[in-house]
């Protein structure tokens, strides 16, 4: 018992010298914020608004001369009657016919709409991307040199 009283008055003799020194005690703990912010080296002033992205905040670039040459692009190719005497656009918008003539039912997984609309959609986007490429890759010149 009496190493108890020791031990407890040793502590309270402690806790009450600090309290009249005016010495200050510093803790390192990971809940508390370090009183120096840590800089970060990708920071990049004035980019983003003072955030560093990967992109450019206009990533996609897009431009609507790309999308007008593109969609006719790939209209007048795709309009070429090679399939038997059909263009690739004609037997699409037919098969969209032939299936809106029995509207509520949709298309069944059999039909030909959905071969149509797959090569279709497919050579657009196709298109649509090297015309992306070409066009801002001669605006920005990437190809001169």
């Amino acid at each position: 018992m009496a190493a108890t009283m020791s031990t407890a008055s040793t502590v309270l003799g402690l806790v009450s010298s600090s309290l009249s020194s005016p010495k200050k005690v510093c803790l390192s703990s990971g809940f508390l914020k370090s009183p120096v912010t840590a800089r970060n080296p990708l920071r990049v002033a004035q980019a983003s608004g003072g955030k560093f992205t990967c992109f450019e905040r206009d990533w996609l670039r897009r431009d609507l001369n790309v999308i007008g040459f593109g969609l006719i692009g790939w209209l007048a190719p795709s309009s070429i009657p090679v399939i038997n005497g059909k263009s690739l656009s004609g037997l699409f918008f037919d098969s969209i016919g032939t299936e809106l003539s029995h509207f509520p039912t949709g298309p069944a997984l059999t039909s030909q709409f959905w071969l149509w609309l797959v090569c279709w959609h497919l050579g657009l986007f196709i298109c649509l991307t090297f015309g992306q490429i070409g066009f801002k890759g001669r605006t920005e010149d990437y190809f001169s040199k």
